[in-house]
C-alpha cells in the first residue's frame, strides 16, 4: 500500500530524504543516530549545530559526511587566538591592473562549513560567523554577498579544555538552533569502528544521495506540517515555564519558542507524518532548550545543570491529549 509523504501537498517526501541521508552518514558514524537525525533536524529547519564534545569523538567526520550525502561544498576552519574576523569571511584586495579593489571569498562562501573549537577565537572572530548563520550573507566593505544555499555552520568546542579559550556569550549561543553531543561510543560500536576502517576510512567511499536541490525543497516542506492549538500552547508552556523556574536566572528566548516549534515540525516531517505530537517536541527540546537556559550561581553550587532542570519542566508541564489520527506512515529513520 502506497503510504502519504508527510509534505505531500508539495510532492516532497522528507522521510525518504532523511532516510537516505541517515543510512548514508552511517556508514561513516557508529551507532550515533539519534545525533545524525537532530543534524537533519536542524538542518531542515535552516539552523546551525553547536557540538560540545572531547576530541577525537567523529564530529569532525560527522560534517564531512553529511556535505558528502547531499553533495555539498565543504569547508573547514580551525580556530585559534590569533585568527582574524577576515580569515573566515574574506577580505578585498588591490589589483595593480585593473586599478580596482578584488574580493576574495573566505571559507565561509561553501554549503557546510566545520568551525573547529569556536572557543578558541577571540569574540570578535566569533561574530564574523553571526552574520552568515543569521541572514545567510556575509558584509565586506560595505557590500554583501549572498551564501549559497543550503547553507550549515557546524561549530565545535571541548568542555574540558578552558585554558586559552573565550566562552561565547549567552547572545551568540542563542544563535545555535541546537547544542548536542555524540558522545563516546559502546564496546560493541568501538569494534565496528576497528572493522570499518582496518583499511582505509569509509568516509573516503560516501557519494551524494541526495541533492542539494532535494534538501532545500525538504527545508520548505517542514514548514507545511501541521502543528495543532493544543500543541503550540504546550511548546508555549514549556517555554514559559524555564522564565518562571526558580532556578534559572535566564529562560529561553523567543527565538527558542520558534526553534522549539520549527524543530517539531522537521522531527514530525522525518518520522513521516504530516503532524507534530507532543513526543515530537519532547524528543527535541533537549538540544533547543539547554544552552538557552542560564543556571543560578547556587544551583551550579548544587551541581544542577539545565537538562536537568528542563526534564523536571516536561514532567510537569501538561501534555495534551488530544491528537489526530496517524493513518499510514513510512518506517521512521530515527529507530523509534
Amino acid at each position: 500500500m502506497a503510504t502519504s509523504s508527510p509534505a505531500d501537498t508539495i510532492g516532497v517526501d522528507v522521510s525518504g530524504i532523511a532516510r537516505r541521508i541517515v543510512s548514508n552518514v552511517e556508514r561513516v558514524i557508529v551507532g550515533k543516530r539519534r545525533q545524525i537525525v537532530l543534524s537533519l533536524v536542524s538542518w531542515f529547519c535552516e539552523g546551525h549545530i553547536l557540538l560540545e564534545d572531547v576530541p577525537g569523538v567523529a564530529k569532525t567526520m560527522l560534517a564531512r559526511a553529511l556535505a558528502q550525502s547531499v553533495g555539498c561544498s565543504f569547508k573547514r576552519i580551525q580556530c585559534t587566538p590569533d585568527l582574524l574576523p577576515t580569515d573566515i569571511t574574506g577580505v578585498s584586495v588591490f589589483n595593480q591592473k585593473t586599478v580596482e579593489f578584488e574580493f576574495r571569498p573566505g571559507p565561509v562562501f561553501t554549503q557546510v562549513l566545520l568551525v573547529d573549537e569556536i572557543n578558541r577565537a577571540t569574540p570578535r572572530t566569533q561574530s564574523a560567523l553571526l552574520e552568515a548563520m543569521a541572514e545567510g550573507r556575509v558584509t565586506v566593505d560595505g557590500v554583501s554577498y549572498p551564501l549559497a544555499k543550503p547553507f550549515l555552520v557546524i561549530a565545535t568546542q571541548n568542555p574540558i579544555d578552558h585554558e586559552g579559550t573565550f566562552p561565547l556569550p549567552e547572545a551568540q549561543l542563542d544563535r545555535f538552533f541546537m547544542r548536542f553531543s555524540l558522545g563516546y561510543p559502546s564496546l560493541e560500536e568501538e569494534l565496528r569502528m576497528l572493522e570499518l576502517q582496518e583499511r582505509s576510512h569509509p568516509i573516503e567511499e560516501i557519494r551524494p544521495v541526495v541533492t542539494p536541490g532535494e534538501l532545500l525543497a525538504a527545508q520548505q516542506a517542514v514548514r507545511t506540517i501541521y502543528v495543532d492549538e493544543k500543541v503550540r500552547r504546550y511548546i508555549i508552556d514549556i517555554v514559559h515555564k524555564t522564565r518562571q523556574w526558580d532556578e534559572l536566572s535566564l529562560g529561553a528566548s523567543p527565538r527558542g519558542t520558534i526553534a522549539l516549534f520549527r524543530a517539531s515540525q522537521a522531527l514530525a516531517a522525518i518520522t513521516g507524518r504530516h503532524f507534530v505530537l507532543p513526543d515530537d517536541v519532547k524528543r527535541v527540546a533537549g538540544a533547543v532548550l539547554n544552552h538557552r537556559l542560564i543556571l543560578r550561581p547556587e544551583s551550579r553550587i548544587r551541581k544542577r545543570t539545565a537538562g536537568m532542570i528542563l526534564e523536571e519542566i516536561l514532567a510537569e508541564v501538561p501534555v495534551p491529549l488530544s491528537q489526530p489520527s496517524t493513518g499510514n506512515a513510512p518506517a521512521s529513520p530515527t529507530g523509534g
